[in-house]
């Protein structure tokens, strides 16, 4: 008998996956959280659902980035952990780190080249400085001559503006700038 046949069958769904986000180290892919439990993605996915519902009434938040999910604190309860846990206060970004971090956020994955010619001038200092906060990453190398380093964003990225996935981006409006686009909130920072 294998050790997935010794399983009882999992009666609740969304608090199985709750305790299995709760011991990750890491985002995990749905497909593993499948096979921990046993069932189908498709029922990985209802059961992510409803507990994506459950959470809203309390303290915790699903977060989707790159094909995983993990358990994040309720962005608007940051501050009060922060002051639990004796942090600093999250550190502001500059409006360059801003632009910067917009600008890989909406095309990733995306050069640096690329954001220097969107920014129009080099944001090689500002992006180590992304780099180092943990909010972009290196995510590959592109196809062509000298083969640049692909950047997107990283699930801290997500918690710090309180996105729980990407899809949460307010739309793009090429017609007029950020503040004029509603983007207000995200700049904040």
């Amino acid at each position: 008998m294998s050790e997935s046949e010794n399983l009882a069958p999992v009666a609740d769904i969304p608090a199985a996956l709750e305790a299995l986000l709760f011991v990750s180290a890491e985002p995990a892919p749905p497909a593993q959280l499948a096979a921990a439990l046993n069932i189908s993605a498709a029922a990985v996915e209802e059961g992510l659902a409803s507990l994506d519902s459950e959470l809203r009434t309390r303290g915790l938040r699903l977060q989707r980035h790159g094909g995983r999910v993990q358990l994040t604190t309720a962005p608007e309860l940051a501050g009060l952990v922060e002051r639990f846990l004796g942090l600093e206060a999250t550190s502001r970004l500059s409006r360059a780190a801003l632009e910067t971090l917009s600008i890989i956020a909406y095309q990733q994955p995306v050069t640096r080249p690329a954001v220097d010619a969107v920014r129009g001038v080099s944001s090689d200092g500002v992006m180590k400085s992304l780099l180092g906060k943990g909010l972009i990453q290196e995510i590959g190398r592109a196809e062509g001559p000298g083969r640049p380093i692909l950047y997107g964003t990283t699930p801290d990225f997500l918690q710090h503006f309180g996105l729980n996935s990407l899809g949460e981006l307010p739309p793009l409006n090429l017609a007029g700038t950020p503040a004029e686009n509603g983007h207000d909130e995200l700049l904040k920072g």
